[in-house]
């Protein structure tokens, strides 16, 4: 009685562990690093941020504002790439401090159970030996003039060189390269219509088409609305164009052709292709009704 007793809680243990480490390998995954753990005052590091979710869970990210005694340089762009596994998400953020001392980068949160690890940094002045020896500074050692010796020559071979290489100077001289005309910046929706065309001509594979055109739609309300929706699950984006007072048929059919595409990204549903032409003509006439909006 006792060893079968014994034995069901062995086995309980050893399923409890084996399933404890197959969700620790699926699960969401956070890291952040740094290229370099020594600068000197001003001296710039890349901080690099990385998150790895799987196919069955929600896009998310860190949202840092600012880091104690570290200077944001630039912003970051936040790089998003599709994985055999699901999504990897990478941020390279250039900081700077301007503060000496010995500094550690404060764990950051994406749950209240997923943070990443503390970094530390030390920030120090340019290295300085004070054993060094000084060197006195010497006294003015006269010269005493050489004398004047009346050789024109000397003055003709000189005038003769300049003129040479004044000669060579026009022959060689290029003529100045026109100024180049700037680049026109296109709009929202101009680029947006050219890339719902491209996708469209160029049908990549069924889940790259949905996310391409998603991604489309996320960049046109971003730089025509201010919406920022990289970091937001498409049930987020949703609640958002709630704002921009679309009729109600309209804002309906964008919103489910949104969670088509999230139901094809992460493998819950095959498209036919009634979904890929529905899909696409609801981005193209949700941004022209967009563009309409005041």
């Amino acid at each position: 009685m006792i060893k079968k007793e014994f034995h069901k809680i062995f086995f309980t243990a050893v399923y409890l562990i084996v399933a404890l480490l197959a969700s620790s390998q699926n699960g969401t995954t956070v890291k952040a690093t740094v290229d370099r753990n020594l600068i000197l005052i001003g001296e710039p590091i890349q901080l690099t941020l990385e998150v790895n979710i799987p196919e069955n869970e929600s896009i998310r990210f860190f949202s840092i504002d600012s880091i104690p005694h570290f200077e944001f340089l630039q912003p970051g762009k936040i790089d998003t790439t599709n994985t055999s596994n699901g999504t990897k998400l990478i941020q390279i953020i250039p900081i700077t401090s301007f503060d000496s001392g010995h500094w550690v980068i404060p764990s950051f949160s994406l749950t209240e159970s997923l943070k990443t690890d503390t970094i530390p940094v030390d920030v120090g002045f340019s290295p300085f030996n004070p054993e060094q020896p000084y060197h006195d500074i010497k006294d003015i050692i006269e010269i005493e003039p050489a004398e004047k010796k009346q050789q024109w020559w000397w003055y003709v071979a000189g005038a003769g060189v300049i003129l040479l290489i004044l000669i060579v100077y026009l022959l060689t001289k290029k003529k100045p390269a026109p100024v180049a005309a700037p680049k026109a910046v296109i709009n929202p929706y101009e680029e947006a219509m050219a890339k719902i065309a491209a996708i469209e001509r160029n049908k990549p594979d069924t889940k790259q088409y949905y996310s391409e055109l998603t991604d489309v739609f996320r960049l046109y309300v971003f730089r025509k609305k201010g919406i920022l929706s990289l970091q937001k699950t498409m049930d987020d984006l949703v609640i958002q164009l709630k704002g921009l007072d679309m009729n109600k048929e309209s804002f309906d059919q964008l919103s489910q052709a949104l969670r088509l595409s999230d139901f094809v990204k992460f493998a819950k549903y095959i498209p036919g292709p009634e979904d890929d032409k529905m899909i696409l003509d609801t981005i193209k006439k949700s941004i022209q009704g967009i563009e309409q909006l005041r």
